[in-house]
């Protein structure tokens, strides 16, 4: 603060007996107190931290927050409003197994499959003819646009619940083309809705010629 920095001291405090219940539900001692009471300890700490309490700009009680409560309060606080929850979509192929860290799965193996067009068969959905073959009719038109409809109900849902990171695999049977053309698409369209929300891209089986 001498120097000119902008600087901001939040403190987190806590009710003296909610702090005995957290020490008893964790079955910890308390460090300052190793060998006497948990009430030892907390008087400890809080002659410790007193001058730090006091130079403070913003004391948060933590007393009734859990740790998702918490988090919100700090993030609408360093940076006036919620944090978007990150999404990273991936493409797979269900041949070579369902990605383990999804949180949602949605099958397109209904769409239109240009592994069957000699023409389209050794390109991928990141090439734009697969990709208007794939994404290009009437039920892939539909198919998209109820999946962006929920996909939003849910992010609106996650954003205010504090979710952090949302995976969701979307697969076909070799993650070549059709789950490949969806989840650019799909990318594109949040990216232009919710500008601040970040969206992150794989495509896990892209390079498979099986």
């Amino acid at each position: 603060r001498r120097r000119g920095a902008d600087v901001e001291l939040v403190f987190l405090d806590c009710r003296n007996d909610e702090l005995r219940n957290r020490y008893r539900e964790t079955r910890r001692v308390h460090p300052l107190a190793p060998a006497g009471t948990v009430d030892e300890g907390i008087r400890r700490e809080r002659a410790l931290l007193g001058e730090i309490a006091a130079l403070a700009d913003t004391t948060i009680d933590t007393s009734d927050l859990h740790a998702n409560a918490l988090r919100d309060t700090l993030v609408r606080h360093v940076s006036g409003g919620e944090r978007p929850c990150v999404v990273h979509l991936l493409s797979f192929g269900y041949r070579y197994g369902v990605p383990g860290s999804a949180d949602l799965l949605f099958d397109v193996r209904f769409l239109r499959n240009p592994h069957y067009e000699p023409a389209l068969r050794p390109g991928t959905g990141l090439d734009p003819e697969v990709a208007r073959y794939v994404l290009e009719d009437d039920r892939s038109r539909e198919w998209m646009q109820r999946l962006e409809e929920f996909l939003d109900y849910l992010l609106h849902l996650y954003d205010g619940e504090g979710k952090a990171y949302l995976h969701v695999g979307i697969g076909c049977t070799g993650g070549r083309h059709r789950s490949v053309a969806v989840v650019e698409a799909l990318a594109r369209r949040l990216r232009e809705t919710a500008p601040g929300r970040e969206v992150s891209v794989a495509h896990r089986d892209a390079s498979n010629l099986g």
